[in-house]
């Protein structure tokens, strides 16, 4: 499996020489308008709410004072917590189109599978999507926060496709990812499936289940296949989560929550499902709040947010700005967290 450094490179290289072909359906986003800035919240500092505006918290922030080696010498900080917009995923029909550019799609002559929806039965549905990753830090290239080096610093890029992963599309290849799926295969653990889905949707999922995607489906195979698709809007969903627990379980993702995170970075292979929340900004942008949010997390119902969020053609790819869990040891930190 490519490194991230030699992906970065390759998509770049691919782009940039790629044939061009017929755009597809999408647009830039607007960061003013298109973002619900209420996803941010609660931001803490010193274990006191400075701005809650109503959301969610996922608890993990706790303490006053921390403190953070510089060069073998320990430097005070304040404990600080956030929601930090750090990412944008997109879930595509077309490979190699790109609706957060703008609808551009291009052709790198790489074979990659199409998305598609196949009926199986009178009443079950099963699809398969293309998904992309971009670093999107965009607290930080806005300068809302002057100098803070809680934030990661960096500039809007495209740091993953998965048209060049061949284990996207093969579930059995895939095994080598999520051997853990083996225990998780069977009647009982997918039926505890519900009790994630019910927490989900009443405020954030269970870590205990962390093979299940909430009220989405399986976590498990980590690939763009759907076995169960209800709708665009659920079945994007789920790619999201399968993503981002894919990076986390290539160590492409890490975690900078809880204690652990005060100071910076560390490896999570298994994601922690409470440290995410996700806003739809395409096709339609998720600004309109139900029950005072606009956010969700990992594995909520799409039944009430979702609806009219798909429609044919220009409606049938989804693009998610995703808040990541930040807790700082602020004045203390390292500066950079680029590659994270």
């Amino acid at each position: 499996m490519l490194g991230r450094p030699h992906l970065l490179a390759l998509a770049g290289a691919l782009i940039a020489l790629a044939i061009p072909a017929h755009a597809c359906d999408g647009r830039f986003m607007n960061p003013i308008t298109d973002i619900c800035w209420s996803c941010s919240a609660p931001i803490t500092l010193m274990g006191v709410n400075l701005i809650a505006l109503g959301q969610e918290d996922n608890g993990s922030t706790s303490g006053r004072t921390c403190a953070c080696d510089s060069n073998g010498v320990p430097v005070v900080g304040v404990v600080a917590g956030f929601w930090e917009p750090a990412r944008l995923a997109e879930v595509v029909r077309e490979p190699f189109c790109f609706p957060s550019l703008g609808g551009v799609r291009v052709d790198p002559g790489i074979m990659a599978p199409r998305a598609g929806r196949t009926v199986y039965d009178s009443t079950a549905t099963k699809s398969f999507y293309q998904a992309h990753w971009y670093v999107n830090p965009i607290l930080y290239w806005l300068e809302v926060l002057l100098d803070d080096t809680c934030l990661e610093r960096g500039q809007f890029d495209l740091a993953y496709l998965t048209e060049l992963d061949p284990f996207w599309e093969d579930s059995e290849a895939t095994f080598i990812l999520n051997p853990d799926a083996a225990l998780y295969s069977n009647v009982v653990a997918q039926a505890a499936c519900a009790a994630d889905c019910v927490a989900a949707s009443a405020g954030f999922p269970l870590n205990l289940l962390y093979w299940c995607a909430g009220c989405q489906g399986p976590m498990f195979p980590l690939t763009g296949h759907v076995a169960a698709h209800v709708g665009g809007v659920q079945a994007s969903a789920l790619i999201v989560q399968r993503l981002t627990f894919k990076l986390h379980r290539e160590l492409m993702m890490w975690s900078g929550a809880g204690s652990g995170g005060r100071c910076g970075f560390y490896p999570q292979p298994v994601m922690d499902k409470t440290n995410y929340k996700m806003q739809m900004v395409y096709p339609v942008p998720n600004t309109a709040k139900i029950a005072g949010r606009c956010c969700q997390p990992y594995g909520r119902t799409t039944t009430l947010w979702g609806a009219g969020k798909e429609f044919p053609v220009s409606g049938e790819n989804f693009a998610y700005q995703i808040f990541r869990k930040r807790d700082c040891c602020m004045g203390a930190s390292p500066v950079s967290f680029a590659i994270h």
